[in-house]
């Protein structure tokens, strides 16, 4: 391999980075609103934010996993902060819960550590001082750290919080015995933060006059059955909705789509003001034809990463053998963003020169399709074909678990009266594993 072709490699390589959400303004974005149905992030949440000016705004933000939706609302942060809207926004994932092990208390204490971290210079409000304080030695205890609560400084009280969030994070014997002292006082605490609040309103850098919280990731929240009725995404958007929206603030939450597909569905309507979904880029319609406007997208978002680095470098016979190829990676993603990425970086990395072999790119889709053989157990093929022929989800917990898990993807289009529609495919890896296909075969034919 030539150098040439290996620097070459190396930055396609890079550029195809499943898990990096591109920032507000990238010139790799492309904007793939028609092509999922009309979602429109800037016209579902911002404009809501950017007119309500009465009273405070809670929404609620889903779509599958790795879709796209950090990329969204970073450009949603962007969109607001220039209608003079403030905006706080954090992944919870990287800092602050554990995914797998998640309750309120942890993202009450993780936006407290966010919103005091950045609007420290904004708010003269001793309240959060005081509730500290007014914690005492066990806190302390429960970050781990040495402070003189009497001469506490912001900067302290800022490590304090970071503490507690990280140790709810990463040592689980010290996140139940954080939750267990703090969850009595999260009403307090919402006091607390709101007068913290209502002060960096009143000193907001100048050109603002709102405030926003953005949390992002809490959709990777994977479901927890307790006793009785109750799991932890239950208690965390419907029993705790009253405190999710008693922030002083327009707030803005990702949530787990498996929900929009739940008996909880109709009360998380009720209780926020907005619930939207970000669906899938439609590369196939219902019926099964090549839809080739969400197709030229899936290219595009390959093209815009590529073209930095070669510009006069052709898709089709440049950068894959043939067209075919092209379209097989784009059809294989199923419209879904992370895996479309996924699937390139790993076709290139079985690739020592371009263009990239059709090989290659069944190397790729191999590889991608083994977590799907694996995560699917016995009973849930029957399930998914099922899926694949009806095109429609039951409301049961086996097909939330396989639409948060991505073993089925939704989709949307408008109809010809203009009404929204939704309909839900298996992910077109899953089509090609055997335990699927035999699952296909076994149900009873469709009368004429």
């Amino acid at each position: 391999m030539s150098q040439e072709s290996e620097k070459l490699l190396t930055k396609l390589y890079n550029a195809f980075d499943p898990f990096y959400p591109l920032p507000a303004g990238d010139p790799q974005y492309v904007d793939c609103q028609e092509a999922r149905g009309d979602g429109n992030i800037i016209e579902d949440l911002g404009i809501k934010i950017q007119r309500r000016s009465e009273r405070m705004t809670c929404q609620l933000y889903t779509g599958h996993r790795g879709a796209g939706k950090s990329t969204e609302l970073l450009r949603l942060q962007q969109y607001l902060q220039t209608k003079g809207c403030f905006v706080v926004y954090f992944a919870a994932e990287e800092e602050d819960i554990d995914p797998e092990d998640t309750e309120y208390t942890d993202i009450l204490l993780a936006c407290t550590k966010h919103l005091l971290k950045k609007l420290s210079s904004n708010s003269k409000s001793q309240a959060l001082l005081n509730w500290v304080k007014s914690r005492g030695d066990e806190l302390k205890d429960l970050a781990q750290m040495e402070v003189n609560l009497d001469s506490i400084s912001l900067e302290s009280q800022i490590t304090l919080f970071a503490k507690l969030t990280a140790n709810i994070k990463a040592v689980p014997s010290l996140r139940q015995e954080i939750r267990r002292k703090i969850n009595p006082h999260t009403t307090t605490l919402i006091q607390a933060l709101n007068e913290y609040i209502a002060g960096a309103k009143e000193n907001l850098p100048q050109g603002y006059t709102q405030l926003a919280v953005i949390v992002d990731n809490l959709d990777r929240i994977v479901l927890l059955n307790g006793s009785g009725e109750s799991n932890n995404h239950d208690d965390i958007f419907i029993n705790r909705c009253g405190q999710l929206k008693g922030l002083d603030c327009h707030v803005i939450y990702t949530l787990p789509i498996s929900m929009m597909y739940s008996d909880s569905a109709n009360e998380l309507a009720s209780n926020y003001d907005n619930t939207e979904i970000l669906p899938m880029i439609m590369v196939r319609t219902r019926d099964g034809n090549i839809h080739e406007p969400g197709l030229n997208k899936m290219k595009e978002l390959i093209c815009k990463r590529v073209s930095p680095f070669s510009p006069n470098l052709s898709l089709e016979t440049g950068l894959f053998e043939n067209l075919e190829i092209l379209n097989q990676i784009c059809l294989m993603s199923g419209g879904h963003v992370r895996n479309m990425l996924q699937l390139m970086e790993e076709a290139i990395q079985r690739t020592e020169e371009l263009p990239i072999s059709p090989k290659a790119v069944q190397r790729a889709i191999t590889k991608a399709r083994d977590p799907f053989r694996r995560n699917v157990n016995d009973k849930e093929w029957k399930i998914l074909a099922e899926v694949s022929r009806s095109k429609e989800i039951k409301n049961e917990d086996e097909c939330r678990k396989l639409l948060f898990n991505r073993c089925i993807l939704e989709y949307r289009y408008f109809d010809e009266a203009g009404e929204i529609q939704y309909w839900h495919d298996v992910h077109p890896l899953i089509k090609g594993i055997k335990q699927f296909q035999d699952s296909l075969a076994q149900l009873p034919e469709i009368e004429p």
